[in-house]
C-alpha cells in the first residue's frame, strides 16, 4: 500500500523543510569535516527519511516508485551527501531484501533499516569486477551447513559505517558469468569480516565510501538472500534497475539547485556597468540549462509511472541514469563557467557540486556501460519487431 497523495504531500513538505533549514546551512562544514553531524542523521531518523521504499509492514513509508523519485529530487538538492546518509537504507541496500527475501529476512533487517537504526550497504563492485560484475573474484565454499566467504569488495557507499551488508559471492563453483553467484546478508561483527578507513575522495565528503574485506568469512546458508542459492545476480539486477531510476532524479535535484544559483548570481554579479543576467551568452547557459533540467525531470517521472504500472523499464531506467546524470554534470559545468573565478574557489557551491556530482556518470554503471546496454536493447526490440510481424 502506497500513501494517498494528500499524505504524500505532507511528507514531501517536511522533506523539504528538513533539506532547506538542516542540511542546506551545513554545506561547508560537511564538506571542510567529512562528517555528517549525529544530530543531523537523528533528525533523518525521526523524519523516516531511512525506510522511504520499505514497506509499511516493516515500519517504512512503503512509497512507490515515482513518490520516491519526487523525493529524491527534493532531497538532492541539497550537498548529495545527505541523501547517500540515508539513501542506501531507502534504495539499493534494501532493495534486495524487499524483492526477494525470506519473510523471516525480511523481519529480521527491514524494521532496523526502516528505523535507521542500522545502515546497509550493497557490496557488488571488485577491484577486477566493475562494469564487468560477473567476473566477481569472491567466492563462498560450501562447509557444512555454512559457507566461508573470501574477497575484496571496493568502492562500496557506507562500508565503513554500515551494520548490514549485501555481499555477493560466487557460491557454486564451476560456473562462470551471472550464473553461480550468491548474495549474502552479513551482520558486521561477524568473524572475518572488516572495513579499512574510508576513502579520501574527490567530492561528496561526509559520505563514507570504502572497501569490504572477507577473509574466510563463516556465515550460515540461511543468510543467502530469498534462500535461493546462485540467484544472487538476478536479485542484484532487481535491485539496480530500481536504483537507476532513484539515481537519475538524485541528478535532477543538483542541476535543479545549480540553475537556481546561477540565476541569482547572474542576477547580482555586475560586469560592464550591469548584470552579467544581461549578457545573452550568459541568458544560453541558463536557458539551456533549465530546459535540460526539465527534460530529465519529465523522462525520470514516466519511467518511474511505467516501472509503477508493471512494466518492464530496463533499458528505459538505463535511458534515465544516462541521461540525467550527463545532463547535470553539463549543469554543474555551466555554473561554473557563469560564476567564473568564483566558481574555481573552494567554498563555493558551484565548485562543490561540480566535484559532487561527478560521480553520477561512474556509479550504477558508467555512461559508456549505458550506451552499450541501450543499443543491445534497441536492436533487439527491433529484431523482435520484426519477427512479430514476419
Amino acid at each position: 500500500m502506497t500513501l494517498s497523495n494528500e499524505t504524500f504531500e505532507q511528507l514531501l513538505h517536511e522533506v523539504r523543510r528538513f533539506i532547506v533549514d538542516e542540511c542546506m546551512p551545513l554545506e561547508q562544514q560537511v564538506d571542510r569535516d567529512d562528517v555528517i553531524p549525529e544530530s543531523v542523521v537523528q533528525g533523518m531518523r525521526a523524519l523516516g527519511l531511512f525506510g522511504h521504499s520499505i514497506p509499511q509492514q516493516y515500519g517504512g513509508a512503503g512509497l512507490d516508485t515515482e513518490q520516491l523519485a519526487r523525493v529524491n529530487i527534493e532531497v538532492s538538492q541539497a550537498a548529495t551527501t545527505f541523501r547517500a546518509r540515508f539513501g542506501g537504507n531507502t534504495g539499493i541496500a534494501s532493495e534486495s531484501l524487499v524483492v526477494d527475501g525470506t519473510p523471516q529476512q525480511k523481519q529480521a533487517w527491514l524494521p532496523r533499516l526502516a528505523s535507521g537504526e542500522i545502515t546497509g550497504c550493497f557490496a557488488l563492485t571488485e577491484p577486477e569486477a566493475g562494469s564487468d560484475a560477473t567476473a566477481m573474484q569472491t567466492v563462498a565454499e560450501r562447509d557444512g551447513d555454512d559457507y566461508l566467504i573470501t574477497g575484496r569488495k571496493c568502492f562500496i557507499t557506507n562500508a565503513p559505517i554500515a551494520g548490514l551488508f549485501t555481499v555477493f559471492a560466487r557460491s557454486e563453483p564451476g560456473t562462470t558469468g551471472a550464473s553461480g553467484v550468491s548474495a549474502f546478508l552479513i551482520e558486521r561483527g561477524t568473524p572475518g569480516l572488516h572495513t579499512p578507513p574510508a576513502y579520501r575522495k574527490m567530492g561528496q565528503h561526509g559520505s563514507p565510501v570504502g572497501e569490504v574485506v572477507l577473509e574466510r568469512c563463516r556465515v550460515p546458508a540461511s543468510a543467502i538472500v530469498g534462500d535461493a542459492p546462485g540467484q544472487g545476480f538476478r536479485t542484484a539486477m532487481k535491485a539496480l534497475n530500481k536504483q537507476r531510476i532513484n539515481l537519475a532524479a538524485l541528478c535532477v535535484g543538483p542541476a535543479i539547485r545549480l540553475v537556481d544559483e546561477m540565476v541569482r548570481f547572474a542576477a547580482t554579479r555586475k560586469q560592464f556597468g550591469q548584470p552579467i543576467g544581461e549578457f545573452q551568452l550568459v541568458q544560453q547557459m541558463i536557458a539551456e540549462s533549465n530546459t535540460e533540467v526539465h527534460a530529465a525531470r519529465a523522462l525520470v517521472l514516466e519511467t518511474a509511472r511505467k516501472r509503477d504500472a508493471g512494466a518492464d523499464v530496463t533499458m528505459e531506467a538505463s535511458m534515465c541514469k544516462l541521461f540525467a546524470s550527463e545532463m547535470c554534470g553539463r549543469v554543474a559545468d555551466r555554473a561554473v563557467q557563469v560564476f567564473g573565478g568564483s566558481g574555481y574557489i573552494a567554498d563555493n557551491v558551484a565548485e562543490r557540486f561540480y566535484r559532487d556530482v561527478r560521480l553520477f556518470r561512474l556509479y550504477e554503471g558508467t555512461s559508456q556501460i549505458h550506451l552499450v546496454n541501450i543499443a543491445r536493447r534497441t536492436m533487439a526490440r527491433a529484431r523482435a519487431a520484426e519477427h512479430a510481424g514476419a
